[in-house]
């Protein structure tokens, strides 16, 4: 049983970096008017954190083992308050773009270690609720990201505007920092583990050079750079496969488990899919329907509703009907998605739009809350770090190329109006989540010893 006080310190760490993902969506009109930024400089503001975040986190779970948990947690959570200072003092878009990347890269220091330390401090029954509270945790945070967002703007707390959404950080940060060195004990690995710097520096240009032509290609009218960094990612990952380590950042022997490969796909394939959707959706609400941050935030009230509800009843589901619970959160997601579509062709009042918010949300906590169970239960016992490490990868890793892609469907759309590119990125949404219900039926029965 751990410490008093370790799991809330633990959380508020993990809660504020799936936060920071989630909460500037409804700030992008204001930080756009405020900052003269382009729509690819706006792409860069979300998918700059998680392209830092997602790429990192392996290694910062690495570093985590070789220096001390607790130590890496504390030095994740001071850069990441720094980052958070840095972005709401930013003068100009190329400044924030480049404290958000510097504020992903502090998450990715401060996340991994977690799970370790809930892994390292909890047994038994008491681990089982501890990890329930870090999957509620990371959902809710994600949820409600827009409405806390909208909630501070709308407040203008000492007339900072969208800059609170960052410096809010500050206070809670200091808090988490000192409450750190005195309830969450010192852990690291047993054993020794050699730091892979060189395959997460190949890994992380190879994200990069996929996510560059993504998001700077269609206002560029894709030159031929943007084909030669396509490959050179290609290049980078296949010389990634070539070279060996003793303790490498993602053991290729993973993907031979059918249910690694299938899980991360699936999980790739959901986060690519929320990301998205939350930003065009907020884009949308203010853009599109005049709404203001606060009210923004509040359309996304019934998501939260949804997705919370849903995540109660996800374990016990997910128990009796194991896969195809995912299967289902897939389908209710692409049916809810259809029916907004024609809510939005017809200009359906927002108030008739919450049912089918909460549905959608329902659909989110129907996938996300079961999924790393599901998966896990399929994949060999000595591959079950690796597998969890290569998962909660994909999922930053998704947001990063889900918010490039709508990048290119709905700014490409935007000429037709903000009403008509939402439509083609609800398409693109319906698509991509009819693909979950797809790719999770490649998973193979759950294990006997799982």
């Amino acid at each position: 049983m751990g410490r008093a006080g370790t799991l809330p310190t633990v959380l508020t760490g993990v809660f504020v970096a799936i936060l920071d993902f989630f909460i500037v969506n409804v700030a992008i009109p204001t930080m756009q008017r405020d900052l003269r930024a382009g729509p690819a400089a706006i792409e860069w503001m979300v998918a700059g954190y998680a392209l830092a975040y997602g790429s990192g986190l392996v290694l910062g779970g690495r570093l985590g083992d070789v220096f001390g948990r607790r130590r890496m947690f504390a030095l994740g959570l001071a850069l990441f308050t720094l980052a958070s200072v840095a972005c709401g003092l930013a003068p100009d878009a190329g400044s924030l773009v480049a404290a958000r990347v510097v504020q992903g890269a502090a998450a990715a220091v401060l996340a991994p270690q977690v799970l370790a330390i809930i892994r390292t401090e909890y047994s038994g029954a008491a681990q089982a609720r501890a990890v329930n509270a870090y999957a509620l945790t990371m959902g809710l945070a994600a949820v409600f990201g827009q409405l806390a967002g909208g909630l501070l703007i709308q407040a203008d707390l000492f007339g900072l505007g969208w800059r609170a959404c960052f410096l809010i950080n500050l206070p809670i940060g200091a808090a988490a920092l000192a409450a750190t060195w005195r309830v969450i004990p010192e852990s690291r690995a047993a054993g020794a583990v050699r730091l892979d710097l060189g395959g997460a520096a190949l890994v992380t240009l190879a994200l990069a050079a996929t996510l560059l032509p993504l998001i700077e290609g269609r206002e560029q009218g894709w030159p031929v750079w943007t084909w030669i960094s396509f490959a050179l990612a290609v290049a980078l990952l296949l010389a990634y496969a070539r070279r060996r380590h003793d303790s490498p950042l993602i053991d290729l022997a993973l993907f031979r488990e059918r249910a690694v490969t299938a899980g991360l796909l699936t999980n790739l394939a959901f986060s690519m899919g929320m990301a998205a959707y939350f930003l065009i959706f907020a884009v949308y609400s203010q853009e599109g329907r005049g709404l203001d941050a606060l009210h923004a935030g509040l359309v996304f009230t019934p998501i939260g509703a949804g997705y919370l509800a849903a995540s109660l009843l996800a374990p016990r589901l997910a128990a009796r009907f194991g896969r195809q619970i995912i299967a289902f959160g897939g389908l209710t997601r692409a049916v809810s998605l259809a029916v907004l579509l024609v809510a939005v062709a017809g200009n359906a009042p927002i108030g008739w739009l919450v049912p089918v918010l909460a549905v959608d949300g329902a659909g989110m906590g129907l996938v996300l809350s079961p999924i790393m169970g599901t998966v896990l239960s399929r994949v060999a016992p000595h591959h079950a770090g690796g597998a969890a490490g290569a998962l909660t990868t994909a999922q930053q890793v998704g947001g990063a190329l889900g918010v490039g892609i709508i990048g290119i469907v709905f700014y490409g759309a935007l000429s037709g109006g903000v009403t008509v590119a939402f439509q083609h990125g609800l398409v693109y949404l319906i698509v991509i989540t009819l693909a979950i219900a797809a790719l999770v039926q490649w998973l193979p029965r759950a294990r006997a010893t799982a």
